[in-house]
C-alpha cells in the first residue's frame, strides 16, 4: 500500500487527487525498515521467526518457499464475525494442492488482479498457495508490488506447486529518500527469485511503484512529473530501471521479461516512459469524485487519453496497463464513506464490475483489478475505506452479494 496522500480526513481531499490518478493501495513499507539493508526474510532476528529456523536448518531457499506456501492452512482470522480460512478452498488431496476445488461462483472474468501477499510488508513474511488457488479462478495474471518477504519465490512457488495457468508481474519497490537500499534490497531477492523459478510465469519486471508521485511530493514537485524536480527524481529511477536491465542480462535468461514502471496515471515522467516497455497506470474513479455508474466510463476516457495516447506518441511506444482501478465496499466511519459523488458500497462496487469489467475485456483495456481481498491491517494504521476494497473478505470468502461476471477475459 502506497500512501501518497494523508490519512483519510472528514474533509474532502485537496487536489491534485482530484483527477482520480493517485491512490495506489498496494504494498506500503514503513520507513524504519525500508531502511534495513541487511534484513534477511529468513533470519529470525529480522524476519517471521519461522522462515529464520527453517532455512538454518536446511538452508535452501526453495525449502524456505515450500513451508512457506504450506503454512497458509493455518491463517489466523481476522474479525470474530469472519470464518476461518482454512474452508475457503478444499482439495481433494490435503497434500497436493493442484487438486483443489473450484467453485462455480468463480469465472476468468479479470484481465488481472492487484495482488498484495498478507503480511507481505516487513517484518512480517507470509504465505500465498490458497490465495493462487481463489485468484486462478479469477484470472491468468496478477501484480505484485514489491519483492521483500520473499513475495516473488511464495507466489512463483505456489503456482508452481497449484499448476495453475498464471503469469505474475513482479515488482521492486524502491523508496525516494533512502539512497536506494529497498531497491537493492529487493533487486537481490528477486534475483535469487529468477534464478530458482526462471521467467516462464514473469510477464514483466516493475521498478517503481508511484515513485514520481511521492518524489514529487518530497521534494516540493507538485504535480508536475516533467518538471525540473521531476526530471531529478526520474533520473534516480531510470537508474534504477537500468539497473534491474543489467542484473537480468547477468542471467543469461532464455526469455528475458520486459521491464516497466507503474506509476500514478497523471505522474508519468516522459523520460522514465522512454525507458521502460510498459507502464502501469492507477486510474481510480473512486477518487475522481464520480458516480459508481459514469465510473467506468470515467476510467476508460482517462487511461485512453492520458496514458495510452501520451505513450503512442513516444519513439518506444511502451505498452500501457491500468495498475489498479477498482471500488471500495465501506469505510469505518461515516466521514468517508463517501468522497464526493463517489459512494462506498457493495452495490457500488457491483456497479463497477457490472459496467467495466466485460466491457473492458471486449475493448482490448489491460487492466489490473483492485483488489483481491480486505486487508484489515490498512483499516487499522489509515482507517477510512483503506483496508475495504476487496472482491473477498479478509478471510477468503467472496462478498455477499457480489456476483462474477461470466465472460471471460483475454
Amino acid at each position: 500500500m502506497s500512501r501518497p496522500y494523508p490519512p483519510y480526513q472528514d474533509n474532502p481531499r485537496a487536489d491534485p487527487f482530484a483527477d482520480g490518478s493517485t491512490g495506489s493501495r498496494g504494498t506500503s513499507y514503513d520507513q524504519s525498515y525500508s531502511d534495513r539493508n541487511d534484513y534477511d526474510p529468513y533470519d529470525s532476528n529480522t524476519g517471521n521467526g519461522i522462515w529464520g529456523g527453517v532455512l538454518v536448518a536446511v538452508g535452501l531457499i526453495i525449502v524456505g518457499v515450500v513451508v512457506g506456501v504450506v503454512v497458509s492452512n493455518n491463517r489466523k482470522k481476522n474479525s470474530e464475525s469472519e470464518s476461518s480460512t482454512k474452508d475457503a478452498v478444499n482439495q481433494t488431496d490435503p497434500n497436493d494442492p493442484s487438486t483443489f476445488i473450484k467453485d462455480p461462483s468463480l469465472h476468468q472474468a479479470f484481465y488481472g488482479m492487484a495482488y498484495t501477499p498478507e503480511n507481505s510488508q516487513l517484518p512480517g513474511c507470509a504465505e500465498v498457495i490458497q490465495d493462487i488457488q481463489l485468484i486462478s479462478q479469477l484470472t491468468k495474471r496478477i501484480r505484485l508490488y514489491g519483492s521483500d518477504c520473499n513475495q516473488t519465490a511464495l507466489v512463483l512457488e505456489a503456482i508452481k506447486r497449484t499448476k495453475v495457468d498464471m503469469e505474475v508481474f513482479i515488482g521492486n519497490y524502491p523508496i525516494p529518500t533512502d539512497g536506494g537500499a529497498a531497491y537493492r534490497r529487493q533487486r537481490d531477492i528477486m534475483k535469487q527469485a529468477i534464478q530458482t523459478y526462471g521467467t516462464d510465469h514473469i510477464a514483466g519486471v516493475t521498478v517503481g511503484n508511484e515513485f514520481m508521485l511521492n518524489y514529487l511530493g518530497a521534494n516540493g514537485g507538485g504535480a508536475e512529473p516533467n518538471s525540473a524536480i521531476g526530471d531529478t527524481g526520474a533520473a534516480l529511477l531510470i537508474s534504477d530501471i537500468q539497473d534491474t536491465r543489467d542484473m537480468l542480462a547477468s542471467l543469461n535468461l532464455q526469455t528475458t521479461p520486459p521491464v516497466g514502471t507503474s506509476d500514478a496515471g497523471s505522474y508519468f515522467n516522459t523520460k522514465v516512459l522512454e525507458a521502460v516497455d510498459y507502464g502501469l497506470a492507477n486510474v481510480h474513479p473512486w477518487f475522481a469524485n464520480v458516480t459508481a455508474e459514469t465510473a467506468a466510463n470515467w476510467t476508460t476516457n482517462f487511461f485512453q487519453e492520458q496514458n495510452v495516447d501520451v505513450a503512442a506518441r513516444l519513439s518506444n511506444t511502451p505498452k500501457m496497463y491500468i495498475a489498479e482501478t477498482g471500488w471500495p465496499t465501506q469505510s469505518s466511519d461515516a466521514g468517508n464513506a463517501n468522497n464526493g459523488a463517489s459512494s462506498a458500497s457493495i452495490s457500488n462496487l457491483q456497479t463497477f464490475i457490472d459496467t467495466f469489467v466485460c466491457q473492458a475485456n471486449s475493448a482490448g483495456v489491460p487492466y489490473f483489478f483492485f483488489e483481491f481481498s480486505d486487508e484489515p491491517w490498512k483499516d487499522a494504521q489509515f482507517g477510512g475505506v483503506e483496508g475495504w476494497w476487496g472482491l473477498f473478505t479478509s478471510s477468503r470468502k467472496l462478498k455477499d452479494n457480489i456476483t462474477i461476471p461470466t465472460c471471460t477475459a483475454p
